[in-house]
């Protein structure tokens, strides 16, 4: 709150007779000093999680955007799009999932002769990759994999640079996102594993830090909750097969009995299946695997995967769309696409 004298010239986001709110405005708003409110939209990781929180929520609600360099707002032409991997390099080679995504997106883009300029960022590299975007270098951002306490999409946002994310941000950004129904798709999985006559049902999620993993994870409780089974047996992964194989270790240790499986992903669910056979379990006739994303590796897979569909390449093309029609400044919608998923039953399950 303020009083008279502290009060603001502009009005209501996006009115007439606004003026754009200041980074001043956006750091009184939030509570926190203007070198904190400008750290936090430099994506600099040196704030903690809640001024960041607060600075992003500031800076949503007052409609700020940052200006760019002069010689980026003579920029007519589109550029360059550039999809921003929320994650370390080595899940940029090892998991599918990216490889279908920037495919799709980047074949859409280049049938309108624009390039897509893909990079990683994780740790230190946060903060050097946001500075490069906001240098105005290119046209429009999708970030993949957003995640953690600094999520990109929360600063990005206020670059006025069309942005949208691929997957559910944990927490509400002002931002589109596509994304698949994760938590549908799971009940579904675990739902068949019921149906199956299956009880002793456990989960290897992935880093709950991440809204695929917080829905995939949603998505089995319900299922669980529903048959009445309050002590539903969960062990974390980090997507990887290696880190599955623990995981599955850890469950099989604890529940000796357990007669089914459903990962967070089918590399997650390759790992399991690793280990459960090194344990001399039979699939599905001792322990039966669901996994979730339909790549080719769940046809490779002996016994060949029982997994969730998602329509990855889908997802890649409807950002990239999404993006298009921003910059051209064609009517887009600014809620979520949650595009349908569907159980694909094989032999493991």
């Amino acid at each position: 709150m303020t009083d008279g004298s502290a009060s603001t010239a502009h009005s209501e986001p996006g009115s007439l007779t606004s003026t754009p709110p200041t980074l001043a405005e956006v750091a009184r708003a939030a509570g926190v000093s203007i070198a904190t409110a400008s750290r936090v939209l430099n994506n600099s990781s040196r704030v903690s999680a809640e001024a960041y929180q607060r600075v992003c929520d500031a800076a949503s609600q007052l409609g700020y955007r940052r200006h760019r360099a002069a010689w980026g707002q003579a920029q007519r032409k589109v550029n360059a799009f550039a999809a921003v991997i929320h994650a370390g390099h080595r899940l940029l080679f090892t998991e599918p999932f990216f490889a279908r995504l920037i495919g799709a997106a980047e074949l859409e883009l280049a049938a309108h002769g624009i390039p897509l300029l893909v990079t990683t960022v994780s740790g230190g590299l946060v903060e050097t990759v946001g500075r490069y975007l906001q240098g105005g270098h290119v046209s429009g951002i999708m970030i993949v994999s957003d995640h953690g306490p600094l999520p990109l999409s929360a600063t990005l946002a206020t670059l006025g640079t069309p942005v949208t994310v691929i997957g559910r941000p944990l927490r509400p950004q002002p931002v589109p996102y596509v994304d698949a129904d994760n938590r549908g798709g799971a009940r579904a999985a675990v739902e068949y594993l019921i149906s199956k006559g299956r009880r002793s049902i456990a989960h290897l999620a992935a880093p709950p830090d991440t809204g695929v993993g917080a829905d995939r994870l949603a998505g089995y409780r319900d299922a669980m909750r529903a048959i009445g089974a309050t002590d539903a047996p969960v062990a974390y992964g980090d997507w990887s097969q290696a880190s599955a194989a623990h995981a599955m270790q850890r469950l099989l240790d604890q529940r000796p009995h357990l007669d089914a499986v459903f990962a967070a992903s089918d590399v997650m669910a390759a790992g399991a299946v690793r280990y459960l056979r090194k344990a001399g379990r039979r699939i599905p006739e001792d322990v039966a695997v669901v996994g979730f994303d339909d790549h080719a590796l769940a046809e490779q897979i002996r016994p060949a995967l029982t997994t969730v569909h998602q329509p990855v390449e889908q997802i890649g093309t409807v950002a990239a769309r999404w993006l298009l029609a921003a910059v051209r400044g064609e009517p887009v919608g600014d809620g979520p696409t949650v595009l349908p998923t569907e159980l694909v039953l094989r032999d493991s399950a």
